[in-house]
C-alpha cells in the first residue's frame, strides 16, 4: 500500500501513554480502545453469525431427549421445560443477532466477559435441568440418547467460539452435568457406556477449547487489521482535509479510479466527470506524466503547470504501482500537492540571487547566464551575439566629493539612463561598483552595435542632477562578439575586458572593440608583469643620474636619479612601459624601496652640495611607513636629509588627497626636499602649495620649448616664477636642450637647468666622475 506524508499538527493534545498490543506493537490508549472496540465488534458480529446454528442445535437436542423421556417423565414436565428451553435459546438467538447488526461503531463497548459467561452457564443450565434432574429414573436405552446428546452438545460450544471464555463456561457446565447424571444413574448404566460419555466429552472439550482459542486469535488479528486501516483511514482523511495535498488511483489504463475532493475543486470539475477518465488528459495532456505511468516504476517530485479557472497552478505528483499477488501491474496509487506558492517563493529568491539590490538589473551571475544562453543561441543559428563592458569614467570623485548616497544616486540614474537606450535591444546588467554590461542577442550588425555605444556614451554624460548638485561623469566601453572572438562565456568576458582596458589607456569616453592585436598586447603584458617580478632578484634595474645645474652660474648642484631597465632579451625596456604595470600590481613598492635605497648609496659617495632627487608613484604615497623607509636609508648612509628630494606630480591629488598630503609632510618634517614635477600640465595643484610641504616646482618641458615662439607660455612661466617667489620656492626648468632655451629661462628667473644641454641621464660612474672633476676644477 502506497503510505502518504502526514503532516503531524503540533496543536494536538500530547498522546496518551503507550502500551504493547498483544502483537507486540507498540500502541497508544486511544489505539487501544479503537483495538477494543474492532475486537468486541468482531465477536458481536461472529456470535450473531453462528446463533443460529447454536440456538437451533440446542432446541434440536431438546427435542430428541424429550423424546428419549416420553413416557418417563409426565408430558407436563417435559412440555414445561421445552417451552422454557426455546425461550431462552430463541431470546439469545434474537438479542446476538441484534447485537452483530449494531456492532459497527468504532466505539461499541461489546458484552462484558461476566456476562457472556453467565448467558453460556444460564443457557447450559436451562439445557441440562431435565435431563440430569430425569437420568437416574430413565431405562437404559433413553440414558444412552441423553448422554449421546449431552455430548454433541459439548461440541456445540463452536457456537460460542467467539468468546473463549463463554465456550469454556458451557462445556463445564455440559461435561458436569453429564457428569453428575452418570453417577446418578451409574446403578443402571453399564460402565463402558458412561466411560465412551465422558471420552466423548473429554475430546469435545479439548478440540473446541483448541477451535475456540484459534478463532478467538483470528479474530484479534482481524481486530488488529481493522484498527490499523482505522488509523491510516483517519490519517489520510486528516492529511486532505488539512489542504496539505490529495490522493488519486487510476487503473491498469491510466484512468482515473480515485480522486480527493481538493483535487476536484482545484480541477473546478466534479468527481463523476473525472472517474473512468485518463489522469494525463485530465490534468491538461501532460507528456511527461503519461511517460512516467508508462513505465510503471515508483516517481516523486514530478512537477507540471496546471491551467485551472483560479489561473496558472504548479503541482507536485508522487506515485507507486499496484501490484497484485500473481505480479500483475493494476494501476498507480499516490499523493499530490499544489505547490504554486512554493514555486513562487522560489522564483522571488532566484530573482532575488541574480537581481543587483541598488539598480534593480541583473547582477553578474545573472549576466553570465545570459550571455551564456546568447552564445548557445548564436553558435547554434548562426547569428552573432555581443557583450559590451561599461566603466564609469570619473565616478570615484563623485564618492569622494558628495558622498556615497549621492553616488548611489548616480548609479540608479545610469542604470535607468542604459535599459532606455538598450530596449529591446539587449539586457543591461550591473557587474558590481561603476561597472555594468550589455548582452545583445542579435548583433548581426555590427553598425547598430557602434550606433548604440554612440549613444549610450552621450546619454551617460549628460549631468545629473542629484539634490541641487549637478555631477557629470563619462563610460568607457569595451565590446567582444561571439563566438567570432570567443567560444566560451569566460573567453568573451575577458576578451571585453582587454577592449575596455584599451578603451581606458585611448582616453576614454569611447568605445573599444576586441582585436586579435589586443589579446597579443594582453598576453605581451602578462609575460611582462612576469618578467618585471624576477627583475628585481636578477638586478636588471639600474639608476641612471641626469645633471641639475644653477641658471646663474652653470655648476652642478645636483642630479635626478632615473630608473632604467635592461631586459636580457627585450633590451632597454622604457619606464613609461613598467612603471604602470607596476602601479598596477603592487610591485611599485618593492620597487620604490630600492629606488631610495640605491639613491641613497650613491648620494652619500659625492660631495655634501651635490643633492639627488628621485620620483615618487602616487601608490607609493598611500603607504603611511613611507617616511620610514626614507629616514632608515638616510641613517644607514649617513646621509643629510636635505640632500635627498622627492619629485611628485599633481596626480597625487586625484586619489586620496589627505593621505597623500599628510605622507609627505612627515617625510618634509625629515627634511627631505619635496619637488612638484611637471608643474602646470595639471589642474588641481594651486590649492596645495600654500600647505608648506613643496619647497620646488618644476617646470615641464613642453612649456620650455613653446616659450621660444608662444608668448602666452612665456607669461605662464613667469606667472610660475612669481608664484614660487611668493612661496619662496626653487624653480627649476626641465627639457632645456638649446642655449636659447637656457638663455630664456635664466632670464625669465628660474634658478635651476635641467636637459640635454647639460647632459643626458649617465650611469653612476660617469656622474661620479663628473662631481669629481667639477670638484677638481673647483679646487683648482
Amino acid at each position: 500500500m502506497y503510505h502518504a506524508p502526514v503532516n503531524l499538527d503540533l496543536d494536538q493534545p500530547e498522546p496518551e501513554p503507550a502500551e504493547l498490543a498483544d502483537d507486540g506493537v507498540a500502541v497508544d490508549a486511544s489505539s487501544q480502545r479503537l483495538r477494543d472496540a474492532h475486537l468486541h465488534n468482531s465477536q458481536a458480529q461472529t456470535r450473531a453469525h453462528f446463533a443460529p446454528f447454536f440456538s437451533a442445535t440446542a432446541m434440536a437436542g431438546a427435542m430428541l431427549v424429550a423424546w428419549a423421556m416420553f413416557g418417563g417423565v409426565s408430558l407436563p414436565v417435559i412440555g414445561g421445560w421445552l417451552a422454557l428451553v426455546g425461550v431462552a435459546y430463541v431470546a439469545y438467538w434474537r438479542r446476538a443477532v441484534r447485537d452483530g447488526s449494531s456492532a459497527n461503531s468504532r466505539s461499541a463497548e461489546g458484552q462484558p466477559l461476566i456476562r457472556s459467561i453467565g448467558d453460556a452457564v444460564v443457557l447450559a443450565a436451562v439445557w441440562v435441568s431435565l435431563p440430569t434432574y430425569a437420568f437416574a429414573t430413565l431405562p437404559h436405552e433413553a440414558q444412552v440418547v441423553i448422554g449421546g446428546v449431552m455430548a454433541a452438545m459439548i461440541i456445540a460450544a463452536i457456537g460460542l467460539a467467539a468468546a473463549p471464555a463463554a465456550a469454556f463456561a458451557w462445556i463445564a457446565s455440559m461435561t458436569a452435568a453429564l457428569c453428575c447424571a452418570y453417577y446418578l444413574g451409574s446403578s443402571q448404566l453399564a460402565p463402558t457406556v458412561g466411560l465412551t460419555i465422558v471420552g466423548v466429552a473429554a475430546v469435545g472439550i479439548v478440540g473446541v477449547a483448541r477451535l475456540t482459542r484459534w478463532s478467538f486469535e483470528q479474530l484479534q488479528t482481524i481486530a488488529n487489521v481493522r484498527t490499523q486501516a482505522e488509523s491510516v483511514r483517519l490519517l489520510l482523511k486528516e492529511y486532505e482535509h488539512r489542504g496539505v495535498g490529495w490522493l488519486w488511483q487510476v487503473d491498469a489504463e491510466n484512468r482515473v479510479v480515485y480522486i480527493s475532493s481538493r483535487m476536484t475543486s482545484l480541477l473546478g470539475r466534479s468527481a463523476n466527470q473525472l472517474i473512468g477518465h485518463s489522469l494525463p488528459a485530465t490534468l491538461g495532456g501532460n507528456s511527461a506524466l503519461g511517460r512516467t505511468l508508462l513505465d510503471r516504476q515508483p516517481f516523486a517530485s514530478l512537477e507540471m503547470e496546471l491551467k485551472t479557472r483560479r489561473g496558472t497552478r504548479w503541482i507536485s505528483l508522487a506515485g507507486d504501482p499496484i501490484i497484485d499477488m500473481g505480479g500483475q501491474f493494476q494501476g498507480f496509487r499516490g499523493v499530490g500537492s499544489d505547490i504554486t506558492e512554493v514555486r513562487k517563493t522560489q522564483e522571488r529568491l532566484t530573482n532575488l540571487a541574480n537581481m543587483d539590490v541598488l539598480s534593480g538589473l541583473p547582477n553578474r551571475g545573472r549576466v553570465r547566464q545570459l550571455l551564456g544562453e546568447a552564445l548557445s543561441a548564436a553558435t547554434t543559428g548562426n547569428v552573432p551575439c555581443a557583450i559590451m563592458f561599461l566603466d564609469l569614467d570619473g565616478f570615484k570623485p563623485v564618492n569622494d566629493t558628495f558622498g556615497h548616497p549621492k553616488g548611489d544616486a548616480v548609479l540608479k540614474s545610469v542604470s535607468q539612463r542604459l535599459v532606455k537606450e538598450v530596449g529591446e535591444v539587449g539586457h543591461v546588467g550591473r557587474m558590481g561598483g561603476d561597472e555594468f554590461a550589455i548582452v545583445i542577442r542579435d548583433a548581426q550588425s555590427r553598425r547598430k552595435v557602434e550606433d548604440l555605444a554612440r549613444r549610450i556614451i552621450h546619454a551617460v554624460a549628460e549631468p545629473y542632477h542629484i539634490d541641487k548638485a549637478e555631477i557629470r561623469i563619462g563610460v568607457s566601453i569595451g565590446c567582444a562578439f561571439g563566438p567570432i572572438d570567443g567560444q566560451s562565456v569566460d573567453d568573451l568576458i575577458q576578451k571585453a575586458d582587454l577592449a575596455l582596458y584599451q578603451a581606458k589607456a585611448q582616453g576614454r569616453g569611447t568605445c573599444c572593440y576586441f582585436s586579435a592585436d589586443m589579446q597579443n598586447e594582453a598576453e605581451d603584458r602578462l609575460r611582462l608583469e612576469q618578467d618585471l617580478r624576477q627583475a628585481l632578484t636578477l638586478k636588471q634595474f639600474r639608476l641612471d643620474y641626469q645633471p641639475l645645474v644653477s641658471a646663474a652660474d652653470q655648476s652642478l648642484v645636483g642630479f635626478e636619479a632615473l630608473i632604467r631597465w635592461h631586459h636580457p632579451t627585450r633590451g632597454m625596456v622604457s619606464p613609461a612601459e613598467f612603471i604602470p604595470l607596476a602601479e598596477e600590481t603592487g610591485l611599485i613598492m618593492q620597487l620604490g624601496d630600492w629606488v631610495i635605497e640605491e639613491a641613497c648609496r650613491a648620494a652619500a659617495v659625492w660631495p655634501d652640495f651635490i643633492s639627488v632627487a628621485l620620483n615618487l608613484s602616487a601608490r607609493q604615497l598611500i603607504l603611511p611607513a613611507l617616511p620610514n623607509t626614507v629616514s632608515e636609508a638616510l641613517a644607514r648612509y649617513k646621509l643629510k636629509a636635505n640632500r635627498l628630494e622627492l619629485e611628485v606630480t599633481e596626480s597625487v591629488f586625484l586619489g586620496d588627497s589627505e593621505g597623500s598630503l599628510d605622507v609627505l609632510k612627515r617625510l618634509r618634517a625629515l627634511g627631505v626636499g619635496i619637488a612638484l614635477d611637471d608643474f602646470g600640465t595639471g589642474y588641481s595643484s594651486l590649492g596645495y602649495l600654500n600647505k608648506a610641504v613643496f619647497h620646488k616646482l618644476k617646470i615641464d618641458g613642453s612649456f620650455v620649448r613653446e616659450a621660444a615662439n608662444n608668448r602666452e607660455t612665456v607669461a605662464i612661466i613667469q606667472s610660475i616664477v612669481s608664484l614660487a617667489k611668493s612661496f619662496r620656492m626653487t624653480v627649476t626648468a626641465e627639457g632645456v636642450e638649446t642655449a636659447d632655451d637656457f638663455t630664456r629661462m635664466r632670464d625669465l628667473g628660474v634658478h635651476q637647468i635641467q636637459g640635454y644641454l647639460f647632459g643626458r641621464p649617465m650611469s653612476f660612474e660617469r656622474a661620479t666622475d663628473l662631481v669629481h672633476g667639477v670638484q677638481t676644477k673647483m679646487t683648482a
